[in-house]
């Protein structure tokens, strides 16, 4: 923005405690320039996701009150033309109100009726700071109270975060992992339980298993949107629905499901849905789930790929950079990393929102910004991180003949032999060639009775997965 230097560079403004001088070139108004200056915390203003969701709102509103017979078609349009700019992103810079405020989001309430109000006043040929013929409170916020508008908003832009970046992000992962298990299925290779040397199992097994956490995650989301899609909208103060018709909220959120293309009601137990962070609670939980499968999933490939000289080094993880200033040559699993950093920052955002639901008293939630923050960003994060750890990791992993190499000196094959020679004499088998140096077929050569065609049958990898229960299972089991 630009200002006239004819101009003055404030504007004055009042609201029940006093006056202020409010620069003449905001939009905001007085009641946004006290929350600024009441909580210079963090200078982390509310998520671009959740004032999109918030301007979103209030251009249902306008539109209802209008339809309604409750605002004329002057003011109603004014408003919903200023609410759709900022749903587009135009004047981002009106909102600066850090999160760490009020806690019911009062102030960020207050920073978008006041910035919605000045530009329709503006769009009506007016001015910015004018109240007249828009006024914040009671035509941009008619209808409804931050108790029950800011829990709201939380909802739908958790559900359009997830449309938009979660869940692409986990669908395209699962398809990778699923692929990869596809490319590695005929690659026999160690498996291992308490890091320690087990029976053969198929590389695409276990990229089979990764695949199955993320459709399992997508599952377990899928119920979390359903629960997201209740919202608090009508229950104004205290949930009583006191100064809003009675049609408003239902028909508000007709508008949104119609605008997002995702399911949004209004909920018929308003003291529950705006006095609880119950909703978001379960959804942050589902989230650190996800993380912790995306921990496990990071963490195996990273040993898988260790080395490759002086490790595993059953697969090469695609060098995306060079892994070290001081030593040539060294690639290190950098995408990997990078996602299990956000999974350590989801599960710590989790802590946050598990905190911010105990807020509550009575009728409202004082935790909203700080829950609505973490858990935005939550989505945010494992969307991207999967789909990067997708394109940037998974699609490019290479199996190397060492998994292959070491199952043929394993001392775990020792295991198909138990059933015909018992299990104290294949454990006095194992014991040897661990201590010589030997095959488990050259030590049992010597120690059985067994025929050499015999043995080999017993003592053959893929022989030892054709029984096993994780050979049937998702995907068709390849």
């Amino acid at each position: 923005m630009t200002r006239d230097d004819n101009q003055p560079a404030f504007r004055i403004e009042k609201d029940s405690i006093g006056p202020l001088e409010v620069p003449a070139e905001a939009y905001y108004g007085v009641q946004t320039l006290r929350a600024l200056r009441n909580f210079p915390i963090s200078g982390k203003p509310m998520p671009p996701a959740f004032i999109h969701a918030h301007a979103l709102l209030k251009k249902a509103a306008a539109i209802v009150n209008g339809e309604l017979g409750l605002l004329d078609e002057k003011r109603s349009g004014a408003i919903a033309r200023a609410a759709d700019e900022i749903a587009a992103g135009k004047l981002a810079d009106q909102f600066p109100v850090d999160v760490y405020q009020t806690g019911s989001g009062t102030s960020t309430n207050m920073n978008l009726n006041e910035v919605i109000a000045s530009r329709a006043n503006e769009i009506l040929g007016g001015q910015r700071g004018d109240r007249s013929p828009v006024h914040p409170n009671d035509h941009v916020n008619m209808g409804q109270s931050s108790n029950d508008t800011i829990p709201t908003s939380l909802h739908v832009a958790a559900l359009a975060e997830s449309r938009r970046v979660l869940r692409p992000g986990l669908a395209k992962l699962e398809a990778s992992l699923d692929r990869k298990s596809q490319e590695t299925w005929n690659i026999i290779k160690t498996g291992r339980t308490h890091l320690q040397d087990a029976t053969p199992i198929r590389m695409g097994q276990e990229f089979l298993g990764f695949a199955g956490q993320m459709e399992r995650a997508r599952r377990r989301w899928a119920a979390v949107e359903s629960e997201l899609a209740e919202v608090a909208l009508g229950g104004t103060a205290v949930g009583t629905g006191l100064n809003t018709h009675p049609r408003f909220a239902g028909r508000v959120c007709a508008l949104l499901s119609q605008w997002l293309q995702i399911e949004i009601y209004e909920s018929q137990n308003h003291f529950q849905a705006q006095a609880t962070l119950d909703a978001a609670a379960f959804a942050s939980g589902a989230l650190k789930t996800i993380a912790i499968s995306l921990t496990k999933i990071a963490n195996d490939l990273r040993w898988m790929g260790c080395g490759p000289r002086a490790g595993l080094g059953e697969i090469e993880i695609p060098p995306v950079q060079p892994g070290s200033s001081i030593m040539p040559g060294k690639v290190n699993p950098v995408i990997a990393e990078s996602l299990l950093m956000v999974c350590q920052r989801v599960i710590g955002n989790d802590a946050t929102v598990t905190a911010a639901a105990t807020s509550g008293n009575f009728e409202l939630i004082v935790a909203l910004p700080v829950a609505a923050e973490a858990l935005l960003e939550s989505i945010t994060l494992l969307g991207r991180a999967a789909e990067n750890f997708a394109v940037q990791c998974v699609a490019g992993i290479q199996p190397t003949r060492r998994g292959p190499q070491l199952v043929e000196a394993g001392l775990m094959l020792a295991t198909a032999l138990a059933p015909v020679i018992g299990y104290e004499q294949a454990a006095a088998i194992a014991k040897e060639a661990a201590a010589t140096g030997k095959t488990i077929q050259e030590v049992a050569a010597r120690r059985t009775t067994l025929a050499p065609g015999r043995l080999a049958e017993l003592l053959d990898p893929a022989g030892m997965l054709a029984s096993s229960p994780g050979g049937q299972g998702d995907s068709a089991q390849r």
